[in-house]
């Protein structure tokens, strides 16, 4: 089963040139051609199989997180088009959805539904959710007396614990201290043991292959290598080749 398709994606933003006068604004909004094209994704085509564990890889800027909006929902494409099979959990900006003045327990709840889990499911898993995340003592306490790092870990186990069928990952395995990192890791391994598919970006050079089985390499928004986890790797860092003279 294809989990996740990408046909030809392109999305673009749009640079506006820097302060201006409201008179130079203006002047851009009524001219055609008035605005910076910034092309982050150009042509990026691939499929994501049931079970599969894919890497997203490139240096900063090459859009890697911009796809991963893409293919969560969180933007939309300008070309091309995305598909996607089965629920999705994506562990992105964590803690965005949540609100300062509601306890531990009325965010876990209010995230659940936006990751579109029933309140049966949110209410079964409410138990396994806290302990995970460390938080029994606080978790009827107002968000807003939580350390930053405590947030993050209520969302981090907020979306691991509800069992979708894709598991996006966005460089968060840096969650909390070294104890509650080493559980994260061993949580999405746990996940793709199960079968679950995974499509994840991380910098670090030695998360990634042990997470995944696949690699796609961006570079300037285009898909420059996607073949086994080993053999792009070993491009991506391989120094360049002098020009011959």
């Amino acid at each position: 089963m294809i989990r996740i398709e990408c046909d030809s994606v392109c999305k673009n933003f749009y640079r506006h040139g820097g302060r201006q006068l409201l008179r130079g604004h203006a002047g851009r909004w009524f001219r055609r051609g008035g605005h910076t094209v910034f092309r982050a994704l150009e042509d990026v085509s691939f499929r994501v199989e049931s079970g599969e564990s894919v890497g997203i890889i490139g240096r900063n800027g090459a859009g890697k997180s911009t796809l991963l909006s893409v293919i969560t929902g969180l933007a939309k494409p300008d070309a091309g088009r995305v598909t996607r099979s089965g629920r999705i959990a994506a562990l992105l900006e964590l803690g965005s959805g949540f609100h300062p003045d509601l306890t531990g327990r009325e965010n876990l709840l209010l995230n659940a539904s936006l990751l579109g889990f029933s309140a049966k499911e949110a209410h079964e898993r409410f138990d396994s959710i806290v302990s995970f995340a460390g938080l029994e003592d606080y978790i009827e306490e107002p968000l807003r007396t939580y350390s930053a790092g405590m947030a993050l870990r209520l969302a981090f186990s907020v979306a691991i614990n509800l069992d979708p069928d894709i598991l996006v990952v966005d460089e968060v395995i840096t969650v909390g201290d070294q104890g509650f990192q080493k559980k994260c890791f061993q949580k999405v391994m746990d996940f793709r043991r199960a079968g679950k598919t995974i499509l994840a970006v991380s910098h670090s050079a030695s998360v990634l292959p042990q997470l995944c089985t696949r690699a796609i390499w961006l570079d300037a928004g285009k898909v420059v290598m996607d073949d086994r986890i080993e053999r792009v790797m070993a491009a991506y860092v391989a120094p360049a080749q002098p020009v011959a003279r």
